[in-house]
């Protein structure tokens, strides 16, 4: 029984590439998608036709690029030039066009903010082919590992660490020096004043750091990459990273929202609710949110934008102060809105003088306004060592957005199976992008250019879950569909405007 057998490499063959690619190979997608958009119109920095020397490469033709490139899982410039040289799909789809590194690589660092502005034009396109409904959204984030090692990332006390080694070290060498002046070795008396020179210059280096982070009030500061900052990951796990927030439509799980942040998630929740807000034009929505987004300020804003929040309220601990037991936890004491009053659990009422206290934090936005809650009856309470170790009794503290922590904290017992599906909407994203793409971490340096990158990982993330859905055809038909009313559009005005000047040239 014969093998089956090859074609002969010396077989002339008559094809074209059009041929070797399918109607539902997703690079023809890519190519419709493309080919529909006026890059300039978004911000794409567009290449200058000149009249001498080569000609320049089509914008359209590193986008292309790009978004096949993150598609498959390939982002690297070098890679992505082999790619074009031996790929036949890349050849279809660029039709033998094979740009170099150098070029493939400088098009993702300029054009960050057109990437952001492409991946909000595809979230329209597919608000208008219904596939996202814009009333049920889980907003979450995860870290992505910054350009910049640990060993690059100081604050205070890292620095004062190295300086107190610094100084330490600089004495023993000084005092090794004081030893050898009876010696006549002068090869070691050398090699030592080298050490203490280099130390020299190892302080200086600190110091200026320490200057830098007093003069930016930043917590810290990282040198490879000035935007990177040492986020906690995971328990007690902490990477230089940044945080890559997402809002998720929960219809078909498709992205509808991003930005990346170099914070942790706790004042993030209602600039990407906002976002999401904005991109689909919707009036109002839900949102799901875990523990980690609750802040009475975030859930305060959006109130006010008209975006409903189910957020996670977190463990509570023994308020502030010390040997409470929990049955006289904070969340124990009753509000009474009408009168401004608390009610202990032994019927005791807390009342406020009315005036209001600031509360200092890291940053100006963490900081709030709260009122003072105390009662004269804690003094001859029974159970008051079970409630505060406070000798003037129990204080309780309300803070300017309670109203709309309890409000959002009714909502989340209220809805415990809708705040169930928060994980089953957008966790598999991240699981998708880190896990099986690969895209943990960022080569670019710089927020502005991280983020343009994470917004062209969400798009093909999207393209991707969309073509899945759909399958080519189709999402290239409704694609065609949603950009022909512009045209048309475009059409008419352009023959107005020539029926205007027609009508003036007759009557004038």
């Amino acid at each position: 029984m014969q093998h089956i057998q090859g074609i002969s490499r010396y077989q002339l063959r008559l094809q074209s590439l059009e041929d070797t690619i399918s109607q539902e190979n997703p690079v023809r997608f890519i190519d419709a998608f493309v080919n529909l958009i006026d890059l300039e119109k978004i911000g794409f920095t567009p290449r200058v036709l000149k009249t001498e020397g080569r000609p320049s490469f089509d914008t359209k033709v590193f986008l292309k690029i790009y978004l096949y490139g993150y598609l498959n899982g390939i982002r690297s410039s070098r890679r992505l030039e082999k790619e074009c040289l031996r790929n036949i799909e890349l050849q279809w789809l660029l039709e033998t066009i094979c740009p170099n590194y150098h070029s493939i690589v400088d098009f993702r660092g300029d054009n960050p903010k057109a990437l952001k502005q492409l991946f909000k034009l595809f979230v329209s396109f597919l608000k208008d082919a219904e596939l996202i409904t814009g009333e049920t959204i889980a907003i979450d984030g995860t870290k992505s590992r910054a350009h910049n090692g640990k060993k690059s990332n100081f604050n205070q006390k890292k620095i004062d660490k190295h300086l107190a080694f610094i100084e330490a070290k600089t004495q023993e060498y000084l005092t090794a020096l004081d030893q050898n002046d009876t010696q006549e070795n002068s090869t070691t008396v050398t090699n030592i004043q080298q050490k203490i020179e280099r130390l020299k210059q190892n302080k200086i280096n600190y110091e200026l750091l320490e200057e830098q982070l007093k003069a930016t009030g930043e917590p810290q500061v990282s040198t490879t990459d000035p935007d990177a900052r040492a986020l906690l990951v995971q328990g007690q796990v902490v990477e230089v990273s940044y945080n890559i927030q997402s809002a998720v439509d929960d219809k078909h799980n498709l992205v509808v929202a991003t930005h990346t942040i170099n914070r942790n998630d706790k004042n993030a929740l209602s600039a990407i609710a906002s976002e999401a807000k904005k991109n689909l034009n919707l009036e109002t929505f839900t949102v799901l949110v875990d523990k980690g987004y609750h802040n009475g300020r975030e859930i305060a804003i959006c109130k006010d934008n008209n975006v409903t929040t189910i957020v996670a309220q977190p463990d509570q601990g023994k308020s502030n102060e010390n040997g409470t037991q929990p049955e006289y936890f904070v969340t124990k004491f009753i509000y009474n809105k009408e009168e401004n009053t608390y009610t202990c659990p032994q019927g005791a009422t807390l009342s406020t003088i009315g005036r209001w206290h600031k509360k200092t934090g890291r940053t100006e936005e963490s900081g709030y306004m709260y009122q003072k809650y105390r009662t004269p009856t804690c003094k001859t309470c029974p159970v008051k060592s079970q409630c505060t170790s406070r000798k003037g009794g129990r204080e309780i503290d309300r803070s300017q957005y309670a109203d709309a922590v309890e409000q959002n904290h009714q909502r989340y017992q209220a809805n415990p199976q809708l705040y169930r599906k928060r994980q089953e909407i957008n966790e598999h994203i991240f699981g998708t992008i880190k896990r099986k793409w690969g895209y943990n971490y960022t080569n670019l340096i710089g927020l502005e250019k991280v983020n343009g990158e994470h917004s062209l990982i969400m798009l093909v993330y999207n393209i991707k879950r969309s073509i899945n859905i759909l399958g080519v055809p189709d999402i290239i038909a409704k694609l065609k569909a949603w950009n022909s009313p512009f045209k048309r559009k475009g059409l008419f005005l352009i023959r107005t405007t020539y029926i205007k000047l027609f009508l003036a040239s007759i009557l004038f």
